[in-house]
């Protein structure tokens, strides 16, 4: 009978702190992400420079006329001083790098040398923090990533800051229509950065320890079942409070990485404040056996008692990458 050996690497479960905090986030786009182009009335005759250029809604510019751009202002102004000569730009789309020549045309309308382009440099809003690893200081929240409200796209970081927030408010969802948790930034004082915005959440480090939270064992995938869990979330002042809710299924679909759990809320004081699941509450940490088992990602908007879930093990799997991708 043949025998085969095989080699066993026994992996230490890994733990973290989980937070079920809110956090405001500001982020700068590494470079400008076009939303829209438009048409521009020049000479009797509707010109659209960017759809000429080949440019389309989603691309990001990196640089135009030789020089790096990172705002709106910087493209604008390119294309004001450039006399109706072709600007160079160099810029993405889907991970690929490419180079486009636009020719500005001179608007009638403003008197100025236009490129037809509505472009976005910044972004800002407020999630819930999933974890954090006192030791390397590194968070992960939202559990999906920050899109352009436009595009529907991943916004590439250039930079970004983690702030304190205040909840102020709710409005509940219901049927049709995604309810949300109203909120300010407390402070303008930045309590962390990001590192990372990805499909799976956003990541850094904090320069402080977090409000104290449990720390728990991170439950790999198969761990994972359908039953009774809890999700911790802050709704108000009163800080994060567990609630009820229950695993209806579980997927390993790799293809739907940020919806592999299906999931119910079945406690009756979360249901009476927000309705269910609301805009806010992405991130949120669910607690199942005692181990960090995923965070709340999606809400489906015809039920808002039910939503989506990321496992919590591919947080903390790519939370390790970026740290190496950073060092």
């Amino acid at each position: 009978i043949p025998v085969k050996s095989i080699s066993i690497n026994r992996e230490e479960t890994p733990e973290a702190m989980v937070c079920g905090i809110p956090f405001g986030i500001k982020m700068e786009a590494k470079g400008v992400v076009i939303v829209g182009t438009a048409d521009i009335t020049s000479n009797g005759k509707s010109v659209n420079p960017a759809a000429q250029a080949g440019l389309e809604v989603g691309d990001v510019i990196y640089q135009a006329g030789g020089k790096e751009v990172s705002e709106n202002s910087q493209l604008a102004d390119i294309f004001e001083t450039s006399g109706g000569s072709p600007v160079t730009i160099e810029a993405e789309r889907g991970g690929k790098e490419f180079t486009a020549v636009l020719t500005p045309v001179y608007s009638e309308i403003d008197g100025l040398y236009k490129g037809g382009l509505w472009v976005r440099d910044s972004t800002a809003g407020i999630g819930t923090l999933t974890f954090y690893e006192p030791e390397s200081g590194r968070f992960a929240g939202l559990g999906h990533g920050i899109c352009d409200v436009d595009t529907n796209e991943l916004m590439p970081l250039g930079s970004g800051e983690i702030l304190p927030v205040a909840i102020s408010g709710i409005v509940p969802g219901q049927r049709g229509a995604a309810g949300e948790l109203q909120g300010y930034f407390s402070s303008d004082a930045p309590i962390g950065e990001m590192s990372a915005n990805t499909e799976t959440g956003v990541y850094g480090t904090l320069y402080q320890t977090p409000q104290q939270g449990e720390t728990l064992p991170i439950a790999m995938k198969q761990q994972v079942h359908a039953g009774k869990a809890k999700i911790l979330a802050t709704i108000d002042g009163q800080g994060p409070q567990y609630y009820d809710i229950e695993i209806e299924s579980v997927n390993y679909d790799e293809s739907k990485i940020t919806k592999n759990l299906v999931i119910q809320v079945t406690d009756s004081r979360l249901l009476e404040r927000t309705g269910g699941i609301v805009q806010g509450l992405s991130g949120s940490p669910i607690i199942q056996d005692n181990h960090l088992a995923g965070a709340v990602t999606h809400v489906l908007v015809n039920n808002p008692k039910k939503g989506y879930g990321i496992f919590a093990e591919t947080m903390w799997r790519y939370a390790q990458q970026t740290e190496s991708a950073a060092a």
